[in-house]
């Protein structure tokens, strides 16, 4: 009852002129984004922060929020009518999307896509609404211990579910933690790594590494790619699809919805991760898994449940633990760093219009979406026919126009393009920018958290193992590093029993 009443709260919060107004325009930025190839949402995120300093906080939150979630509907019309993920967990769509399009049901890969990914980020929604309050109850028993514990934990899952190869995400994130050292001790208030240059002293601002690193980063990359979109000429029909490929997708888009939101709740997991695993799943349990990569209703209907709502879930940590799980959710985090307002285990009881607001505010974005996508595909088809290189230009100066009114700064320029020139070549030689900004924010929070624990027990490192959440955490961190090693052993055990396969 007490939830129902917060979540009327919220509705009042959210369903205001200028919030609907924000809500709808975060759902379709995030649309169109998802739909152009080559700008995911932590680049549109952290293009527009500086545009959030001068609007409320709750309003800059659901704007960037509707964003983020709004992208993960669009991008499935790129992978579906171009074979071209407009977003990145829209990748595994493109198998059997771009097929059933090719076959003359793309209408129905749309619908299923769209209607699918209503489905599944509203039950997202019910389960961040449910899980919320109890999680933050519980981290509110949390002393530095645990949070030292918990954050070495986040850490350690980001570099090992950030990216292909979990060497280069740890090496991100420890460049990371070393770039959230520059600046004043925080507890002493002395100057580190500041070579006696005065600017440093204020540290990398975030805001400037993360419009350098996806902003610059990704248009440098995406103008040498030159792809030229080329939308397949078919006739768009059938939107609502047939009761048969409905009943084929009813399942999968269960399944789909429930892996996501488990998935989106880890940190480093998110939509990307959900949805290949929710693919292989469904092409596991299907008594035609030939039929994947051909034209499967369910290979399209699984990732795309999966990817929205994990969407959704990946805000549970950042709203009741305080961290961000994904690089757009750790954009997000800083826009409320912005204002002055700190994501964690107080957030629900001090600003509750802001987690209420927010929640109430998705569930009129998922309805707006259903809306947007539908109706407008042929606009959106239209859009994909604008060359990225009209569009780069102006998205290089919005990042320099933005860089420069965080302090009115030409220094923070400078630095913005410095960070798009690393993030260039981190793509070009295969490092994920996320966990480098992931442990930017991590890293502050973890080294005061350490600090404090260290003073509290007299600098005793076993305080650490002496507390059984504390230790339990480090446990699992540890399980996460020596994972790939174990893994390794028990293959050439495996291999071991087995024996060579002998050859015929």
């Amino acid at each position: 009852m007490d939830i129902l009443g917060s979540l009327a709260q919220g509705f009042a919060v959210a369903a205001t002129p200028i919030n609907l107004l924000y809500c709808f325009l975060g759902a379709l930025i995030g649309t169109a984004i998802g739909v152009l190839p080559g700008l995911g949402p932590p680049a549109t995120i952290a293009l527009l922060l500086p545009v959030t300093y001068g609007i409320a906080p709750t309003s800059a939150v659901i704007l960037l929020a509707g964003i983020f979630y709004g992208a993960m509907y669009g991008g499935s019309t790129t992978s579906i009518l171009l074979n071209i993920p407009g977003e990145a967990a829209s990748v595994v769509t493109c198998l059997d999307g771009y097929q059933m399009a090719r076959q003359g049901r793309a209408g129905a890969a749309l619908a299923v896509s769209a209607i699918g990914s209503f489905v599944a980020g509203t039950l997202g929604i019910i389960g961040l609404m449910l899980l919320a309050p109890p999680l933050a109850n519980f981290a509110l028993k949390f002393g530095a211990t645990e949070n030292t514990a918990l954050l070495v934990l986040g850490l350690m899952m980001v570099g090992y579910l950030g990216g292909g190869s979990m060497t280069k995400g740890l090496l991100m994130a420890a460049l990371g933690l070393l770039l959230g050292t520059v600046g004043l001790d925080p507890i002493v208030g002395s100057p580190r790594f500041t070579y006696g240059v005065f600017k440093l002293a204020e540290g990398f601002q975030f805001i400037l590494v993360a419009m350098g690193l996806f902003g610059i980063g990704e248009v440098l990359v995406n103008v040498e790619r030159s792809i030229k979109p080329e939308v397949l000429q078919t006739k768009i029909k059938g939107l609502l699809g047939s009761r048969e490929e409905w009943r084929q997708a009813t399942a999968p888009l269960a399944r789909g919805s429930l892996l996501g939101f488990l998935i989106g709740v880890l940190p480093g997991g998110g939509a990307i991760i959900s949805s290949f695993i929710s693919y292989a799943l469904e092409k596991r349990l299907s008594r035609h898994p030939e039929r994947f990569g051909r034209g499967a209703i369910e290979g399209v209907a699984a990732p795309e449940a999966a990817n929205n709502a994990a969407a959704t879930s990946s805000f549970i940590p950042l709203l009741t633990l305080g961290i961000p799980g994904n690089a757009s959710i750790a954009l997000i985090f800083a826009a409320l760093l912005i204002h002055g307002i700190r994501p964690g285990p107080l957030l629900i009881q001090e600003r509750p219009e802001i987690f209420w607001g927010l929640i109430a505010s998705m569930y009129l974005g998922n309805a707006m979406l259903l809306v947007l996508n539908l109706p407008l595909i042929r606009l959106w088809v239209k859009l994909l026919q604008v060359p990225y290189p009209l569009l780069a230009p102006f998205i290089v100066v919005f990042v320099l126009v933005g860089a420069y009114s965080v302090n009115n700064s030409a220094t923070d320029v400078g630095f913005t393009v410095i960070f798009g020139l690393l993030g260039y070549l981190m793509r070009k030689f295969e490092f994920e920018p996320a966990p480098l900004v992931l442990a930017m924010i991590l890293g502050p929070q973890l080294e005061a958290s350490l600090r404090r624990s260290l003073i509290y027990s007299r600098g005793d490192l076993l305080v650490f193992f002496e507390r059984p959440i504390s230790a339990t955490l480090l446990a699992l961190a540890l399980l996460m590093v020596l994972s790939p090693l174990i893994r390794r052993l028990l293959q050439r055990k495996f291999w071991e029993i087995v024996g060579p396969v002998p050859e015929k």
